[in-house]
């Protein structure tokens, strides 16, 4: 007799997700200033925390700088630290 096998969970065929391009290396633009709020709101969750690389499709060199700029920015008092609901 023969066993039978179980397929393990998650073997399914997975979806394809398409990377998202640096916004900053497809403009070939510098970075973000500090003093662009509406722009550096973009890379905000609804709570006022700063999106991960997964989310905002930055590349690392640019998270890193899009991070710098929006904690310049929060202490410049020009963005808030947190959004209360």
């Amino acid at each position: 007799m023969y066993k039978k096998t179980k397929k393990k969970p998650g073997s399914a065929k997975k979806k394809i997700i398409k990377k998202k391009k640096c916004v900053l290396c497809e403009s070939k633009r510098d970075m973000f200033n500090y003093k662009e709020t509406a722009q550096l709101e973009n890379f905000l969750s609804e709570k006022g925390k700063i999106l991960p690389q997964k989310f905002s499709g930055m590349c690392a060199k640019h998270q890193r700088e899009l991070a710098k700029v929006i904690k310049r920015a929060r202490h410049a008092g020009l963005m808030a630290f947190e959004i209360s609901l």
